[in-house]
């Protein structure tokens, strides 16, 4: 049991960002880890030119590393969004664009978790129009993760740091992947549970694990307060992850936490180098 018992991957938008995008893989595999994720990496477009995807696949091949999740375009993020697919007009449309675009790539590289946003409530807005535009894009990332034999990921975030996103509990999120998979029939929609987002809510972590572990097709951590390593602030991660292998859950754990003041490499000193890599 404990860190040692658990697969992790090195989220690559919040991890090594000293150095450029195509650097990082092979830097997370210097620090000893053999799997990595990915927020969508190029915030301007949902369809960036294939040389970059090329470019990305090679890095991560030559690195010798797995991309076990990757975001569909998320609008600026970081930044002031919180994803697309919820956003009547142009952003609904960026993320139909990629759709297919980020399904491809990740069917490339072997990747079978594809992670969807909901975006943010947009003023002027009304929310169930809102609601349905999500279900409708949703719909249609389910079945496209499908085809490339991925789940579809959806994630709650914290309402503290996210005020205008919807989805900031458990149950709001469940009730989303409960929806999609009612209207595919594929069952392939699961819950992204991110024990640092949860926490800042304030949910009882030990409760949600219990009632949620067989929906989750993800999880992610960081410390709280800080959001940084495990180790520096009060959650009892390795007690948790411990509670979710308990439960069932065999699945990836996404470091996507913030290094602090030190450079990346540094901040992996709460887990042992022999337990990095992932088997």
């Amino acid at each position: 049991m404990g860190y040692p018992d658990q697969r992790f991957d090195v989220n690559l938008s919040i991890l090594f960002t000293e150095l450029p995008l195509l650097e990082r893989p092979a830097a997370a595999a210097a620090a000893g880890f053999t799997a990595v994720e990915l927020w969508w990496p190029w915030i301007e477009t949902p369809t960036p030119p294939q040389a970059e995807l090329d470019a990305l696949k090679k890095a991560l091949d030559d690195a010798g590393t797995q991309l076990v999740g990757l975001n569909f375009y998320a609008g600026q993020l970081p930044g002031p969004d919180r994803g697309a697919l919820s956003v009547p007009g142009t952003e609904s449309d960026h993320f139909r664009a990629n759709i297919e675009v980020a399904a491809d790539f990740a069917a490339s590289v072997g990747c079978t978790a594809l992670n969807a946003l909901y975006g943010n409530r947009v003023e002027g807005a009304d929310a169930q129009v809102q609601d349905a535009l999500a279900l409708e894009n949703l719909v249609l990332a389910a079945r496209a993760a499908d085809r490339v034999g991925a789940i579809l990921l959806v994630e709650t975030l914290n309402k503290p740091e996210s005020p205008l996103y919807p989805l900031v509990s458990a149950p709001a999120a469940i009730e989303v992947v409960d929806k999609v998979n009612a209207a595919t029939g594929l069952g392939n929609a699961k819950f992204l549970l991110d024990l640092y987002h949860l926490s800042m809510n304030g949910e009882d972590l030990s409760q949600v694990i219990k009632a949620y572990a067989a929906k989750t097709g993800h999880v992610q951590i960081a410390d709280n307060p800080g959001r940084g390593a495990p180790g520096t602030g009060t959650l009892p991660l390795e007690r948790l992850l411990d509670e979710l292998k308990d439960a069932g859950y065999a699945g990836w754990v996404g470091l996507e936490y913030k290094p602090g003041d030190r450079p990346s490499a540094d901040s992996f000193d709460w887990l042992p180098a022999s337990a990095r890599a992932a088997g």
